[in-house]
């Protein structure tokens, strides 16, 4: 078994077929096709299920996929540990971000360590979706509020508040809500996925959660704020999503002697990649860009 073999069926994998594969690989769609199939015959098993429309993985073939993605990183780890004092970061870089903080915060940084590192390269995910890291081949993520258990390594990078805000025709409609389970009576608009949704506030000094319900819920923050701009009902939401509206007054604050602490924002990333030079190199250069671009601009005051 050869370790090209390996990087040609992981690639295969991730593209769904051979042809996107061999355009990633700058390969052959034969020449891939075989040498996944010599992979087969050196492994004693079928590791896809090949059909017209696109490939699907066996069972075999997704424990190997997992197993060789962590050898492959191993691999590419070992070699820019070798050529570090030479080269330094470099190499291919996947990343998943949410798409707000992403547009605020990243998209600048990751062009100023592209200037600063002309070997490496990015791929980029803005979605607020809730990827899997290791199951989807993302060598990082980055991720805002409570971690869930993970075997997923997490380096803090910055804290952000979270405001309670609506705007001031809804307040003038509604009222303002006194303490926090005075939410059930109110319109929220919830960012999140499916099921219940519930707020955390500080209530004397000990955190609480208010399930809240709505007529909208996103998994986009900019939109949840938009739909609070139009008087929609209340959000709460990360702060860097709703300065702007705060500070033209399109939104007011509600609640704010309830809210809690800051919450983190992390970088996170597959036990196996942690001696990743890149990586090491890209969360360092995120963490003391982020607090010092915080520390300099003025912050909208909450709490």
């Amino acid at each position: 078994m050869q370790l090209d073999d390996m990087r040609i069926f992981v690639a295969t994998v991730d593209a769904h077929n051979f042809t996107a594969a061999a355009n990633r690989l700058s390969l052959s769609k034969q020449f891939v096709s075989r040498r996944v199939m010599a992979l087969e015959e050196a492994l004693g098993v079928q590791l896809l299920i090949r059909n017209t429309r696109k490939l699907a993985v066996t069972d075999l073939g997704q424990e190997f996929y997992e197993r060789a993605k962590r050898i492959l990183g191993e691999v590419e780890d070992a070699e820019q540990a070798m050529s570090l004092r030479r080269a330094g970061p470099r190499g291919l870089l996947r990343v998943s971000a949410p798409m707000s903080f992403g547009m605020t915060h990243l998209s600048p940084l990751v062009a100023a360590f592209l200037r600063e590192h002309r070997d490496v390269r990015f791929d980029m995910e803005l979605s607020d979706r809730a990827v899997d890291v290791v199951g989807e081949g993302f060598d990082m993520a980055i991720r805002i509020g409570t971690l869930a258990d993970s075997s997923l390594i997490a380096q803090k990078l910055i804290d952000v508040k979270m405001v309670a805000c609506c705007s001031p025709g809804y307040l003038r409609r509604r009222g303002s809500p006194a303490v926090p389970g005075d939410l059930a009576n109110h319109e929220c608009l919830l960012y999140g996925h499916g099921g219940a949704v519930s707020w955390d506030f500080s209530v004397e000094g000990v955190v609480k959660s208010v399930e809240v319900r709505g007529p909208l819920r996103a998994n986009n923050g900019d939109l949840i704020r938009d739909a609070a701009v139009a008087g929609l009902g209340i959000v709460r939401l990360p702060d860097f999503i709703v300065a702007d509206a705060l500070a033209s007054g399109q939104l007011v604050p509600v609640l704010e002697a309830f809210l809690p602490s800051a919450t983190g924002v992390y970088a996170v990333y597959p036990q196996h990649r942690q001696s990743s030079v890149t990586i090491r190199a890209f969360v360092e250069f995120l963490r003391r860009h982020l607090r010092k671009k915080l520390a300099t601009e003025p912050r909208t005051p909450v709490g």
